[in-house]
C-alpha cells in the first residue's frame, strides 16, 4: 500500500490533493502536513513513505532545504510542487535530487498522473514548463554543465548521437530503465547499457536526470515524452468542496 506525504500550506488545496490521490489510487495512504518541519519529523531512514510532495511556498520550504531533506532520507522519492515555476526552477530541483517538479497550473490529470509516474521510481519533468524561455540557472556555480545551460553546445552534441542512441533518449526521458528501454526496442539489456553510456558521453552530463532534462529542453517533442493518459482521473477542483 503506498504511503504519500504532502506538505502544503495551503489547506484546500492540500485536502483536495489528498482525496484525489486516495480516489485514484486504491489502498494509498496520504498524510498532510502545512510545513516541512513537520514532514521530516514523519520521515524515517529505511523510507517510510513512498512519495513526498512538498510545495515550495510552505513554511521552510527551498530547493537547497529539500535537498537536505533528500540527503538525509534518500530512500524517500521527493517531489516539489508549486504555482509558479521557471524551468531554472525545474533543472535546480533535478540538481538536487528531487524525483521530479510538479506545477500547479498543470491540469489535474497530469498532476495525478506525474505521481503515479514517480511512485514507479520514475523522474518526471513536465514537458510544457520544460520550453519555458528565460536563462536556465543553478544554485551555484559548481553545479553548471556546459551541456544544460548552453543550447548550441547540446544541439551539436545530439547531432553525434547515433541512430539507436536517439531511439533511446526519448525513452529515457520517459524515466524507462535499461530493462524497459530494452524490451521496447527489442534489444539486449547489456546491449542498452553499453548505448546509454555512450549516450551520456556524448551529451556531456552526469547521469540519466540530467539527459532526461536535455531531451525534454532541447529537443523532443509534447507527444514523445508525455505521460500515458490517465482514465478517469478524479479532478482536484471538486474535491476541495
Amino acid at each position: 500500500m503506498p504511503r504519500i506525504l504532502i506538505a502544503d500550506c495551503h489547506c484546500l488545496y492540500r485536502t483536495g490533493f489528498r482525496k484525489a490521490l486516495e480516489s485514484l489510487i486504491p489502498g494509498t495512504e496520504v498524510l498532510e502536513v502545512d510545513n516541512i518541519g513537520i514532514a521530516r519529523e514523519l520521515l524515517e531512514p529505511d523510507g517510510n513513505i513512498n512519495l513526498f510532495i512538498a510545495d515550495l511556498d510552505t513554511p521552510g520550504a527551498s530547493l537547497e532545504t529539500l535537498r537536505e531533506v533528500h540527503e538525509a532520507f534518500p530512500k524517500t522519492p521527493l517531489a516539489a510542487i508549486a504555482s509558479l515555476a521557471t524551468r531554472a526552477d525545474i533543472l535546480c530541483s533535478l540538481e538536487a535530487g528531487l524525483h521530479g517538479f510538479v506545477s500547479k497550473s498543470q491540469p489535474d490529470s497530469e498532476i495525478l498522473g506525474a505521481v503515479q509516474d514517480m511512485l514507479t521510481g520514475r523522474i518526471y519533468v513536465p514537458s510544457a514548463l520544460a520550453r519555458i524561455g528565460g536563462i536556465i540557472a543553478y544554485a551555484s556555480k559548481e553545479t553548471h554543465r556546459d551541456g544544460l545551460r548552453d543550447p548550441g553546445k547540446t544541439e551539436l552534441r545530439i547531432q553525434k548521437l547515433t541512430r539507436r542512441q536517439r531511439e533511446i533518449l526519448p525513452l529515457l526521458a520517459k524515466g524507462l530503465s535499461n530493462k524497459e528501454i530494452a524490451r521496447t526496442l527489442r534489444i539486449a539489456e547489456g546491449t542498452t547499457k553499453i548505448h546509454a553510456s555512450s549516450l551520456l558521453r556524448v551529451l556531456g552530463v552526469r547521469n540519466r536526470t540530467e539527459a532526461a532534462v536535455v531531451a525534454r529542453t532541447s529537443y523532443l517533442s509534447d507527444q514523445s515524452i508525455s505521460p500515458a493518459p490517465t482514465e478517469r482521473v478524479p479532478a482536484l477542483i471538486d474535491l476541495r468542496r
